[in-house]
């Protein structure tokens, strides 16, 4: 196997770069600026680990063992780590399970299905954070990724993502990184918001992941959760973070069917969601929310 490539971790100038960023409905401040309040760690737990895999025998038990040693803030470690088998055929299960996590076996294939059977098998509370199980995700930057749901001064994050911002080929391939920057150019477009990144290695709040009522079973789940967020007005925060070459064979950039699959994923999710908030913008307010006309008769 050939040696993987680890891409440039972003400088303490880049972290404090207008790439990172909490917002709340339209405006933006620097998140990475702003003070880590310890104290404030019980409101994270329970932390939860969700993973998403098909067939990532080689990579699994690598990314299970590194979030078992990830420690964030003041040693918040991950409470539940669980493995989402989603259909795989190469022994994926056994492997998560012999490193230690939880299994939830999903049979449609899909990542927003696998996402979805990990959420059902996590409960109703704490903070769920999304991992690639193709080892591509750096668990060093757990730290980062949390501290702005720990913020005092701007308020605490509901949703964090990690960004990207210097990928290499080996990390994104070229249709990967020109579809992220098609999609995430459309979203800032359509809705007015600073969105630089669809990046999987995201942690969202329990409560607030329930608000979203999230639907999509593949490729557009998450797009789905990012418009949504702003949508709702949640306070949502970018912070870049490392990417590593993938373990294993990807299954979208890999093959045209996934990189096609993919962008229609994303595209029609874009789509849907632009449509329904015109309709709701053109939707006749209801009579019993109008109020009763004033009559002019004493």
């Amino acid at each position: 196997m050939p040696p993987r490539r680890k891409a440039r971790r972003p400088s303490a100038a880049a972290a404090t770069s207008s790439t990172s960023s909490t917002t709340t409905g339209r405006s933006t401040m620097p998140a990475e600026a702003l003070p880590v309040a310890l104290g404030r760690l019980d409101r994270l737990r329970p932390l939860i680990a969700i993973i998403p895999a098909h067939n990532e025998a080689p990579a699994i038990g690598q990314v299970v063992s590194a979030a078992r040693a990830a420690r964030a803030a003041d040693g918040l470690a991950f409470d539940r780590i669980i493995v989402v088998d989603n259909a795989s055929s190469d022994g994926t299960a056994a492997l998560a399970e012999a490193a230690g996590a939880d299994t939830v076996f999903e049979a449609r294939r899909g990542y927003g299905a696998a996402c979805l059977a990990g959420i059902a098998a996590a409960g109703d509370r704490g903070t769920i954070v999304f991992i690639d199980g193709d080892a591509s995700v750096d668990l060093d930057d757990l730290p980062a990724l949390l501290a702005p749901m720990l913020d005092k001064v701007a308020g605490a994050a509901e949703l964090v993502i990690g960004t990207r911002p210097h990928p290499d080929p080996a990390a994104m391939s070229l249709p990967q990184r020109l579809g992220n920057r098609l999609a995430t150019s459309l979203i800032r477009l359509l809705w007015r918001v600073p969105v630089h990144d669809l990046g999987p290695f995201r942690a969202i709040r329990v409560d607030r992941l329930q608000a979203l009522a999230m639907r999509d079973t593949a490729y557009g789940w998450t797009v789905e959760m990012q418009i949504k967020a702003f949508r709702a007005g949640f306070r949502v925060a970018e912070v870049p973070v490392a990417v590593r070459a993938r373990i294993g064979h990807s299954k979208i950039s890999g093959t045209v069917r996934g990189v096609i699959g993919a962008a229609i994923g994303i595209f029609s999710m874009i789509g849907r969601l632009w449509l329904a908030d015109r309709r709701d913008r053109r939707a006749p307010t209801p009579a019993s929310a109008v109020p009763p006309a004033r009559s002019s008769l004493r």
